[in-house]
């Protein structure tokens, strides 16, 4: 006889600096780790599965992400779940909200947008509580062309030179709705430094790295060592595929939303 299974989005946040990404792992403390473990602790005996909207790598924050809990046998009472299952979560990790679903939606292939954020500053180096939440670069950088640059990743295009390591069946083009380096007025504390930016890119899905290796050739623009038409040309889809090699420090990147849209 097939258990009865019961379905919920759960959104979380939380500051990824001591986690190893989202999926588990043998012998190292992931995000998936430690929302399981909680999980088994509130649920107690009764059987669970999560699935994530998507995986965030090592020392990778997020202020909206999501997950799928699947529950056997009975549904969950969420008035008296949610508040123990927060209260259970470690400091660095906040659930905050829980919706009840069915068996059509799954929450990988669920149309969905995704927003993310690197924050960075530049020149002197800043307080280290900063350190969790942005990527500080030694070297003067030149916004103004930066920003033009950034710009360019708008559209469709075929980012196999920004997706580390793909196989034969990594689709590489894809889509992205804003790419654009700001002045940082999101987040905020009184040790961050005067000046701080952010790169803030939005579309329905990025590749591995891919986000880490695009900030990077912006560093690489931004101090001399290539031009923008070097950015052009990895984004040209009739040139063969340019290697990157600058992965910019997860610290600085945040999932700053996920939207999931009807279908």
């Amino acid at each position: 006889m097939q258990r009865k299974r019961f379905f919920y989005i759960i959104e979380l946040q939380y500051l990824g600096f001591r986690f190893h990404g989202w999926q588990k792992q043998p012998d190292v403390n992931t995000l998936q780790r430690m929302v399981e473990r909680t999980l088994a602790y509130v649920l107690g005996e009764r059987r669970f599965k999560t699935l994530a909207a998507g995986r965030t790598d090592a020392k990778v924050s997020a202020n909206q992400a999501a997950f799928e809990l699947f529950v056997e046998e009975e549904a969950l009472d969420v008035d008296e779940f949610f508040p123990l299952f927060n209260k259970n979560l470690p400091q660095d990790i906040r659930a905050l909200s829980i919706k009840e679903t069915d068996a059509k939606f799954n929450i990988i292939q669920h149309s969905k947008r995704k927003e993310y954020l690197y924050l960075f500053s530049f020149g002197e180096k800043f307080h280290p509580f900063c350190a969790p939440l942005m990527y500080n670069h030694v070297e003067v950088l030149n916004i103004p062309l930066m920003q033009e640059a950034a710009k360019l990743f708008e559209g469709k295009h075929d980012f196999r030179s920004y997706c580390h390591r793909p196989n034969e069946h990594t689709v590489t083009e894809g889509e992205i709705m804003t790419s654009e380096i700001i002045k940082n007025n999101i987040y905020t504390a009184n040790f961050f430094p005067e000046n701080s930016y952010v790169l803030r890119v939005k579309g329905a899905g990025f590749k591995r790295n891919q986000i880490r290796l695009m900030m990077g050739v912006l560093f690489d623009l931004g101090t001399g060592k290539i031009t923008i038409d070097f950015i052009k040309d990895t984004l040209d889809r009739n040139k063969e595929k340019i290697t990157l090699e600058h992965i910019v420090p997860g610290s600085g990147l945040i999932l700053n939303s996920v939207e999931f849209i009807e279908e």
